[in-house]
């Protein structure tokens, strides 16, 4: 019997077969799934900021767009998957509050997807796909055997990314 694995803010995990990974109500965070399509080994984490080096005392590695996507690619390597075989999609980083000015602490929706997409070039990691953007949050359904990222919003249709 497949199992749905439930990812946490600033979390992550990692399967293969007929497992899933889901993380619930992605508002600005970015949910960043990476897979070998060839091992059929993935993963997914919850990111909440771009940078980890613009915060002292940071404990936790998952919860930065930088720190976190090494710590994911090196968890799926270690499991069995290759580095050369990476692709990955990101769907999150919406703009929650409106306000009328450009302040970087009212955009990190899109400065944690800025981010994610500057990491996964640095890792020579293709970006197949993204949903990303808009005012709504997402809860998504990552499958890394088949690759398909079900992503969910109140009011919307399901999609497929």
């Amino acid at each position: 019997m497949s199992e749905v694995i439930k990812v946490g803010m600033a979390d992550m995990a990692v399967c293969s077969g007929d497992d899933a990974v889901t993380t619930l109500g992605l508002g600005s965070c970015i949910g960043i799934a990476i897979r070998d399509p060839s091992a059929g080994i993935g993963g997914l984490v919850h990111i909440m900021l771009p940078d980890s080096t613009e915060i002292r005392n940071n404990t936790n590695r998952l919860k930065f767009a930088d720190t976190g996507i090494e710590d994911l690619v090196n968890e799926i390597i270690k499991k069995g998957g290759s580095k050369s075989r990476l692709v990955a999609k990101i769907a999150g980083g919406a703009q929650m509050f409106s306000s009328g000015g450009k302040s970087d602490t009212i955009r990190v929706g899109e400065r944690n997807a800025q981010a994610s997409r500057k990491k996964l070039m640095e890792l020579k990691i293709p970006l197949l796909s993204e949903d990303t953007g808009k005012t709504y949050g997402r809860t998504v359904v990552f499958y890394p055997k088949t690759g398909d990222y079900v992503i969910r919003s109140v009011g919307m249709p399901e999609k497929k990314i």
